[in-house]
Order: C-alpha cells, then structure tokens, then sequence
C-alpha cells in the first residue's frame, strides 16, 4: 500500500535551516507529481511546493528563493530544503502524492503524516 513518511522537522530559530524528508513506497514514485503542503496552527492546508517527475519546480511566494523542493527517484525519496525560516513557517509539514500517474491534478490522495516545523527564538 501506498505510504508517505516524513522526518526532518524539529524547533529552529529565525534564519535557521531544516532539511525534510519524506520516504515514498507502495507506488511508481518517479512517475507522480510530489507536492509539500503546511499547515499552521488554527489554518487550513497550505501548499507550499510541487515538483513533477522531471525536476521542474514551483513555489508559493512566501518561500520562493528559501526552500528548495528535489527528489531522488532511485531512492523513493522527497526533500525540502528550507532556510531562512520565519516564524511564519511554523507548521505541520506533510509530503503528498498526486492522484493521477504522469500528470498534475493538484489533487492528493495520500499524504503522510507530518513532521512538525517550529520557528521561535
């Protein structure tokens, strides 16, 4: 079956630096779209980042030029690279999966479980 994992998160302060990760398995990885969505306390789901089976990335705003998205198909495995974090980037990170194979839907049907980011000095 399909499972998503994330690690990487933990408490930073402002301007500091995490690297997430998420572990794919159960499905083609390097076939599906991969996206990273946040959610923060008392807010609803927030994407942040997609990249497709190529490499091509895109960003929301508020991270462009802070966080890079990438991949590693031999290794099933999704990053975030994030630096230059705020205390507005406090939030639950979760890795998601496009339902379709070889295309964008900007639809998930699975996601992990989230590893929680907290930027505070």
């Amino acid at each position: 079956q399909v499972q998503l994992v994330e690690s990487g998160g933990g408490s930073v302060q402002p301007g500091g630096s995490l690297r997430l990760s998420c572990a794919a398995s159960g499905f083609v990885f390097s076939r599906y779209w991969m996206y990273w969505v946040r959610q923060a306390p008392g807010k609803g789901l927030e994407w942040v980042s997609t990249i497709n089976p190529g490499g091509s990335t895109y960003y929301v705003d508020s991270v462009r030029g802070r966080f890079t998205i990438s991949r590693d198909n031999a290794k099933n495995t999704l990053y975030l690279q994030m630096i230059g974090l705020k205390s507005d980037d406090t939030a639950v990170y979760y890795c998601a999966k496009d339902r379709r194979i070889d295309y964008r839907s900007d639809e998930y049907d699975y996601t992990g479980q989230g590893t929680q980011v907290t930027v505070s000095s």
